[in-house]
């Protein structure tokens, strides 16, 4: 997570108490920044296998959207 955008998620939930994962998302999801950009986020709660080698070939099948804001640190990962 951008350093940035996460100094702006931690001054949002100043002395609101973290009682849940669904409180926290929602918390995160309300944030946004001086500058517009707003946070989206979801909890995922499926378990995942650890230790799993990615490929190269794998690595550039990725489907990358860059943002015009920022492009190097703003972009969205697609579908197949």
């Amino acid at each position: 997570m951008e350093h940035h955008l996460f100094s702006e998620i931690s001054k949002h939930w100043t002395a609101q108490p973290l009682a849940s994962y669904e409180t926290i998302v929602r918390l995160i999801r309300e944030t946004n920044t001086q500058t517009g950009l707003e946070v989206n986020g979801y909890l995922i709660t499926k378990n995942h296998e650890t230790g799993q080698k990615v490929s190269a070939r794998q690595i550039n099948e990725i489907r990358v959207q860059e943002h015009p804001i920022l492009p190097e640190s703003n972009h969205t990962l697609l579908p197949h």
